[in-house]
């Protein structure tokens, strides 16, 4: 009997596949969960009891939390990475490494094919493609979802006529819980005038008033809170179990897929968007002009590509090599204040502050530099358009 791993969620998509490639192709299906920091003890034991009852043969839970914090969303962080300035790549980048891990596990216990519960309509299909056939290509990729042009209703029907009760109201939203934020779709975000429903996010509003939290980075790395020093991925949970709280971190992102339509989805990601709020503003204080610039620049790309799933090109290395350069003088704390709904940033402390008054206070004393250095600075900087301007007698009317 073929031997085929599942990338396996628990979810609908992937019951579904389990289901079939079993009873309609005779696989001996083996499930694999890559965990990225969405489950809990007790909510993997479930899903591997549910595995089971569903027909697989061998299920393992992975938990990879700590080497998905330090081979991408680090670098997102030092990247100020957010696509079309709002997601924070939450479901693109765990895509990416559960892929990774998935097909490594393939290969381990001699799988002949890897399965993945992807539509034909995304762009996961593309990110859990590309790095299959890139890590192994003499593996078989099934992608009965995507082959057989399934709806949510003809996946609930199909299980329930397995033995296997879904519910269609739990179908109505795909929910995916990672450590970098929590996508959530639905039927108002196929529509572009439609918004998600208050109780379509996992979490609900429990805070009112205001709350200062402190957040301490060092080499632009999330080392404490409110002078508490932990580690990055346990600073990332406890800021998301205070903000979430205040139902922070709420957006809808809209789009352009991989695959050239547009889309929208819901998120949920308090924490990574005031890390990245917080991080960016330090970097303001801490790096100079040049260095921001070419941060924004190559930050972008960076997140584009990983957003379409090429993060194992060569290029992705050589971006993580210039920003983590950058980094060095990322050190200091920065003040924000949690509100129902929103946050603010309240301002810096850092001895890398580049806002030392030494030098001058912006509108106020130049103490560095004369009258007569400004009025020659300024002379000489205009030197440049001053002769294009007198050799192409230019009016400027």
């Amino acid at each position: 009997m073929k031997k085929v791993v599942l990338a396996y969620s628990g979810g609908l998509d992937t019951s579904y596949c389990l289901k079939y490639l079993k009873n309609e192709k005779g696989y001996e299906v083996h499930t694999v969960l890559i965990n990225t920091g969405g489950f809990d003890e007790a909510e993997l034991a479930a899903i591997e009891e549910r595995a089971y009852e569903l027909g697989s043969a061998q299920h393992a839970n992975l938990t990879i939390v700590d080497k998905y914090y330090d081979k991408a969303i680090k670098y997102l962080i030092y990247g100020n990475v957010l696509k079309n300035n709002t997601y924070p790549l939450s479901v693109s980048a765990e895509r990416v490494f559960q892929a990774i891990e998935a097909i490594k596990y393939a290969k381990s216990v001699g799988a002949e094919a890897i399965a993945h519960g992807s539509t034909g309509a995304g762009n996961d299909q593309i990110r859990f493609d590309l790095i299959f056939q890139t890590i192994a290509p003499e593996i078989e990729i099934i992608t009965p979802i995507r082959d057989l042009k399934l709806s949510r209703q003809e996946e609930v029907d199909y299980l329930s006529k397995n033995g296997v009760h879904y519910s269609w109201e739990k179908a109505q939203y795909s929910i995916n819980k990672g450590l970098w934020g929590t996508s959530v779709g639905g039927k108002e975000t196929l529509t572009s005038n439609q918004t998600l429903p208050s109780e379509a996010y996992p979490s609900q509003l429990q805070k009112t008033g205001e709350e200062k939290v402190t957040l301490q980075f060092e080499k632009g790395q999330l080392v404490g809170i409110n002078g508490t020093l932990d580690a990055p991925t346990k600073n990332i949970v406890a800021l998301e179990k205070l903000a979430s709280a205040y139902a922070i971190g709420r957006d809808t992102h809209v789009g352009d897929t991989i695959i050239g339509i547009k889309g929208r989805v819901g998120f949920e990601a308090a924490a990574p968007l005031i890390i990245i709020k917080a991080h960016h503003l330090l970097e303001k204080h801490t790096l100079g002009k040049w260095q921001q610039y070419w941060k924004e620049q190559l930050g972008n790309w960076y997140g584009m590509l990983f957003h379409e799933g090429q993060f194992l090109d060569p290029v992705m290395r050589n971006i993580e090599a210039f920003l983590e350069d950058t980094q060095t003088t990322v050190n200091g704390t920065v003040i924000v204040s949690l509100k129902p709904y929103h946050f603010t940033l309240d301002g810096i402390e850092s001895e890398n502050d580049l806002m030392n008054t030494t030098f001058g206070q912006y509108g106020e004393m130049n103490n560095a530099w004369t009258s007569d250095d400004a009025k020659g600075f300024i002379k000489i900087l205009g030197n440049a358009q001053n002769i294009f301007s007198s050799v192409n007698k230019l009016t400027h009317d």
